[in-house]
């Protein structure tokens, strides 16, 4: 399938945070590598100028990118913008006129999900929809329902192969080496079913707090923030059905029916925790039930994985932070004594990339005893690697979906994780510095106990 280059990319909130952090820095890595040349028009309502745009962009390069003048007068001769409510047509009509000449522009959303209908019901009345991509940030909706009402807008404006819903998770280089691993190495599809895996843990620890996002963490929470999205799209790519090629749709249509192979998570088997000190977090509820850690068992209902205990833990304020996946195998039988130790693989993610197989050897001496060591392969990140944000937007603009959710994909996820939104599970306290409520968590573990991911100094 031939892709269609955007010829312009819109970016509303072109003010905010998220610009400010990971936007402007990924334009310049795109015009660094020579692929960003069309305009790019950023709107907001700020009261802001162009040159009020060209400054911020300065300032964002030089704390957050790397500022090299060469790359920003580039960028500076792409950029325009447009100040104006989103609620406003004449904003849009304003838009439109720039756009005068532009066949396939990309409209990005990096605004709250409360205005993504507001802006894409005005990009289509304005006329700005024709030949056009949108590009939508997480979360997609709150729920189920939401989700729905959020993709009925889209598609009432847009082909659902030109919405791109960014989870920037999936953009992250060693995310990726994680699929390329599973797919490109014989050595795990013989041993990668139920007959020899115990169990798979995935935990994505945070060392700090909310960071001053109270109030967006109070909409949210760990479930919906990290474990809906990004968590289980971590698990699809360690468990689905290998695709009949790399290309979009067979990878997507083989998340999808992983996502559906998952059964709707027991609330009996979730434990939710909030540090203390969150309470006093600004814009956090004086008797806030939001949870800052969850941690839960899943199952697999499909031939493959099949009574394979799944856990996956993600909380802030815990000791690390890292994310990684441990897969334990079953043991060996017996028979030389002393019960054996399990072989395991490792693979972490973040904050570097790490893939360890753990085996057995024997301790020097007369008797025959056992020890666990690993075999470690260690990846450090490189100069030229690509930032998530630079990546999706690259190939958003280009018109590969590749790395993008689907709306069937995103309504799975959101089924399985449906029975315990809300409050249905009581929140307990935990310490910050520790993993978590530890007498739930009793209740709630893997066959051989949590692994706990150590940062090697």
């Amino acid at each position: 399938m031939a892709l269609t280059q955007s010829d312009a990319l819109v970016f509303f909130g072109a003010t905010g945070d998220l610009a400010y952090k990971k936007i402007f820095p990924a334009l310049a890595g795109l015009i660094r590598r020579g692929q960003l040349n069309a305009p790019v028009i950023g709107v907001a309502k700020s009261d802001w100028g162009l040159d009020d745009l060209k400054k911020r962009a300065k300032d964002s390069l030089t704390t957050h990118g790397g500022f090299d003048a060469a790359i920003y007068d580039k960028l500076c001769g792409l950029l325009h913008y447009v100040d104006g409510d989103y609620a406003n047509p004449v904003t849009f009509a304003t838009l439109r006129k720039l756009l005068d000449g532009a066949k396939h522009p990309a409209h990005y959303l990096a605004i709250p999900p409360v205005m993504f209908p507001v802006v894409v019901e005005q990009l289509g009345k304005s006329g700005c929809t024709e030949g056009a991509r949108v590009i939508v940030e997480k979360p997609f909706g709150r729920d189920l329902e939401s989700a729905q009402a959020l993709n009925a807008v889209l598609m009432s404006n847009f082909p659902e192969d030109a919405v791109y819903r960014i989870d920037h998770f999936l953009g992250k280089e060693p995310v990726q080496n994680l699929m390329y691993f599973r797919f490109f190495n014989t050595v795990l599809e013989p041993v990668w079913n139920r007959r020899y895996v115990r169990s798979i843990e995935i935990t994505m620890a945070e060392e700090f707090g909310v960071q001053g996002r109270g109030a967006f963490y109070e909409e949210a929470g760990a479930i919906r923030d990290v474990v809906q999205n990004h968590l289980l799209q971590v698990l699809a790519i360690l468990t689905m059905e290998p695709p009949s090629s790399l290309d979009a749709d067979s990878v997507r249509n083989e998340k999808v029916q992983l996502f559906k192979s998952i059964l709707p998570l027991d609330p009996a088997q979730v434990v939710r925790g909030q540090f203390r000190g969150y309470r006093d977090e600004p814009g956090v509820k004086p008797n806030s039930q939001v949870e800052t850690f969850v941690a839960l068992e899943l199952a697999i209902n499909n031939w493959r994985w099949k009574g394979v205990p799944i856990f996956i833990r993600a909380g802030k304020c815990l000791p690390v932070t890292c994310t990684e996946v441990y897969v334990e195998m079953d043991p060996p039988p017996p028979i030389y004594g002393s019960p054996p130790e399990a072989n395991h693989w490792r693979f972490r993610v973040a904050p570097d990339v790490t893939i360890a197989l753990g085996t057995v050897h024997k301790k020097p001496g007369e008797a025959m005893l056992g020890e666990e060591a690993e075999l470690v392969l260690r990846h450090q990140s490189g100069g030229d690697e690509m930032d998530a944000y630079e990546r999706l937007l690259g190939d958003a603009m280009r018109g590969d979906p590749a790395l993008f959710a689907r709306e069937d994909s995103v309504e799975a996820a959101w089924h399985v994780v449906a029975p315990v939104l809300g409050n249905v599970v009581p929140v307990e306290i935990y310490e910050p510095n520790t993993w978590g409520p530890a007498d739930a968590l009793k209740k709630l573990c893997p066959p051989g106990g949590w692994n706990d991911p150590v940062i090697d100094c």
